[in-house]
């Protein structure tokens, strides 16, 4: 594989940059959409909503993420076979732009199918993203040799863009559907989707050069004597064991942090002192902690990992922090509804929240990343989107298994829920720790720092 070498920015490679803007465009025309889809179908007025019940609405949203974080398995196994990477994410990108933009064309020239335009606006956003996503997250990995230890700092550099274009969508279409009606919000969609293709379109060549042009069976079956397609070798098993392994820990983590979202929403609106002298903060606020901190702490902790250099704990122990942090946030909480003391009409302090927003924060940073890299540096090269794509579906169960816990336990009672998510964290992050050996042999010097290729590419880069 030919790398560009087009300088680094930052001790990473350009091209990192050129996926970050991407990305972040991309995210925002996502998030900006998703912020006012429910708002738009439950919106009964003049404003042109469809005025549907907030119950169709939130079972519609559900089967939307839901397909939204399914479809990038079939998206990573096109582009690994046919289209190559680079030719996915421009179909899929154009797909995305020409929905954001369906949702945004004026009722008055969609009626009386105005629920029909909605519907095919949906369906290219679900489509386009499934070709989209899955190949973003793998071009990152494919800027790295194999054993270049720069892969976890650049996936957290990554990771801050896909946070600063939530953060921004939520300010911009928010803004812009209050002020001008919901269908400017989806045009805010649309014109990021547009900024996010402009990237692509005009700057790959330059910074990318060939990544992600050849699809990766092709490159793979080139490599191979017989050049067609082999079957999996016993490294290559072992190596998809491990990504199996640490998705199961990932739903895990994932249907607890997510709780978060429901849960300690609901908590910073009704339980929760917001009081600053006069001024009461809006609970919205709290939600825009993750990303801030998000925002504060990926450079730090990218920069610590290379600090770390030989000392960089490996992605299994990552993930056993994760888990940590994940019950330290929860500990947060739990020390909230001991201050309550079963008593429902006191309020508690602030402070409880941003601590447990921080703890999720530094665990989310020790494993979403890390585990975009680690599928990118263990997956056989012909399956290297596919297996992108099986990661973002662990997500999906999670999103599942989250709101299927959210709903049963409102009768349980604060302290119950925060102690038994904080406990099964602490069991997940000590059996990780346990199974950490068995799981780097699999890797199969995957991870390896000290091996004579990583030498090389340290020598390489002097």
């Amino acid at each position: 594989m030919s790398h560009n070498n087009s300088g680094t920015l930052l001790g990473h490679p350009k091209g990192l940059f050129l996926l970050f803007g991407t990305e972040l465009w991309e995210r925002f025309s996502y998030y900006a959409m998703r912020a006012i889809l429910v708002l738009y179908l439950t919106d009964k007025t003049i404003d042109g909503g469809l005025g549907w019940t907030t119950q169709e609405a939130l079972s519609l949203y559900g089967i939307y993420t839901g397909l939204v974080y399914f479809t990038p398995l079939i998206g990573g196994w096109i582009a690994d076979n046919f289209l190559g990477q680079r030719r996915s994410i421009i179909i899929g990108g154009v797909l995305m732009a020409i929905g954001q933009f369906t949702l945004a064309l004026p009722h008055s020239m969609v009626d009386p199918h105005a629920v029909k335009a909605f519907y095919v606006g949906l369906t290219f956003l679900i489509i386009g993203n499934g070709l989209f996503k899955p190949n973003i997250s793998t071009m990152v990995g494919d800027l790295y040799e194999e054993g270049d230890n720069r892969r976890d700092g650049a996936f957290t550099i990554f990771y801050m863009g896909i946070n600063i274009g939530s953060l921004l969508a939520g300010v911009i279409a928010g803004t812009a559907s209050a002020v001008y009606g919901w269908k400017a919000g989806f045009l805010c969609a649309g014109f990021g989707m547009l900024f996010s293709l402009l990237i692509q379109l005009f700057f790959a060549q330059r910074y990318l050069g060939n990544i992600g042009t050849v699809p990766a069976a092709v490159r793979d079956a080139a490599k191979n004597a017989s050049g067609k397609k082999e079957p999996l070798t016993k490294v290559e098993r072992d190596r998809l064991k491990v990504i199996m392994v640490m998705c199961t820990f990932v739903i895990v983590f994932w249907a607890g942090f997510e709780q978060a979202g429901g849960l300690m929403n609901i908590y910073s609106q009704e339980y929760t002192n917001r009081m600053i002298g006069s001024f009461e903060v809006p609970a919205a606020w709290f939600q825009s902690l993750n990303p801030f901190f998000i925002i504060i702490c990926a450079p730090i902790l990218a920069s610590l990992w290379v600090k770390m250099g030989k000392k960089e704990p490996n992605s299994p122990v990552k993930f056993a922090l994760a888990m940590f942090s994940l019950a330290l946030g929860f500990a947060c909480m739990i020390g909230a509804a001991l201050e309550q003391g079963g008593d429902m009409t006191v309020k508690t302090s602030m402070l409880w929240l941003i601590g447990a927003y921080f703890f999720h924060t530094i665990g989310e940073l020790c494993l979403s990343p890390i585990g975009l890299s680690m599928v990118t540096k263990l997956a056989p090269l012909r399956l290297a989107s596919l297996m992108m794509g099986a990661w973002f579906g662990a997500n999906a169960i999670a999103n599942y298994i989250a709101g299927e816990i959210g709903s049963r336990i409102s009768e349980a009672g604060p302290l119950a829920i925060f102690s038994g998510i904080a406990i099964t964290a602490v069991i997940a992050g000590v059996l990780l720790l346990l199974l950490s050996n068995t799981l780097i042999n699999w890797m199969h010097g995957a991870e390896s720092s000290n091996d004579d290729e990583h030498v090389e590419v340290k020598t390489a880069e002097a």
